[in-house]
């Protein structure tokens, strides 16, 4: 198990261990840990004091984002995008807050961007309560994540750019992956814009005015995303099904001329083959002329069958 503490007095913020964070008298004390082992829980049980729902809370397996009110406290968890991506099918990583009056525990078992912006801030001296910090989570991890959807909108630009017939496998390629994203972002982001809003409406005093504006306003910033990726998502399907008929409209360009050829060659194969046999009595085959008659006679047959074939628009479809 691994992790840090912030003891705040004031507007000054020191960064010490976990124990001692919690030994020494402070007006806030900010403790996270980064962990994936049941000594967690024995930490948050017995060190920390917390609830059992709540340490079961802080270091369950699979999470969504919500939030919940708990007697004087606020159980909230949020995603954000991780450090090591590759390592979890989750598009987005989880971040467990549990807030009281002068303390917030925070969990994660993956790594996460958001802390890492979250801690500047509390070095800055721009945390000094429970609101702050949690406004700080939510606004770093929508910060975050806002230029990423804008990405995948602008990956979906390029590829409705360059629509061709030559690039359906590239492009499905990335439309695929763009769809995918969109959708695992999504997944996560429409109920942490309903945790935030929630959070926001919680009584207590320890939520200041400025604090719920934050809130507020992360919330707003998700939902605005929501609907971004909904769209991504929609439009990926729309590209997803052009590339679709692009890749129809060449098999089917294809067949025809592979039709066109074969009803040329079928009539010319019919005559060569009939005077290639092996056989006597064949009609003017000892004259001289026999060749140069059957070779104007296959001139004149694919002549008229490519003619036939510009009279009906085959060369169009």
């Amino acid at each position: 198990m691994s992790g840090f503490g912030y003891r705040i007095n004031g507007r000054s913020a020191e960064r010490v261990a976990v124990k001692q964070a919690l030994a020494d008298p402070a007006d806030f004390v900010w403790v996270h840990l980064n962990t994936t082992e049941e000594r967690a829980q024995i930490w948050l049980r017995d060190a920390a004091g917390l609830d059992d729902y709540v340490v079961d809370a802080l270091t369950a397996m699979e999470t969504r984002p919500r939030c919940e009110a708990f007697e004087q406290g606020a159980l909230l968890n949020l995603r954000g995008r991780s450090t090591d991506e590759q390592t979890s099918g989750d598009a987005l990583a989880s971040v467990r807050i549990w807030a009281i009056k002068g303390h917030v525990y925070s969990v994660s078992r993956r790594p996460l961007y958001a802390v890492d912006a979250v801690e500047k801030e509390v070095e800055s001296g721009h945390v000094a309560d429970p609101g702050d910090l949690i406004s700080a989570f939510a606004t770093a991890i929508t910060a975050d994540l806002d230029p990423h959807v804008a990405d995948l909108g602008d990956e979906l630009d390029d590829c409705e750019e360059r629509l061709d017939a030559n690039r359906v496998f590239d492009l499905r390629r990335t439309v695929t992956r763009v769809r995918v994203a969109a959708i695992g972002y999504r997944r996560f982001l429409s109920p942490q814009r309903a945790a935030l809003e929630k959070l926001a409406e919680l009584p207590g005093a320890w939520l200041a005015e400025d604090d719920r504006r934050h809130l507020s306003a992360a919330a707003d910033r998700a939902a605005r995303m929501a609907e971004e990726l909904e769209a991504i998502r929609e439009r990926a399907s729309l590209m997803h099904e052009a590339l679709t008929d692009l890749r129809s409209e060449q098999i089917d360009s294809r067949s025809l001329i592979i039709s066109i050829v074969a009803m040329v060659f079928l009539p010319l194969t019919f005559i060569t083959g009939l005077y290639g046999m092996n056989v006597a009595h064949l009609p003017y085959a000892q004259e001289p002329w026999a060749f140069d008659a059957i070779m104007g006679l296959c001139g004149l047959i694919t002549v008229t069958v490519l003619g036939y074939f510009v009279q009906q628009h085959w060369f169009q479809k």
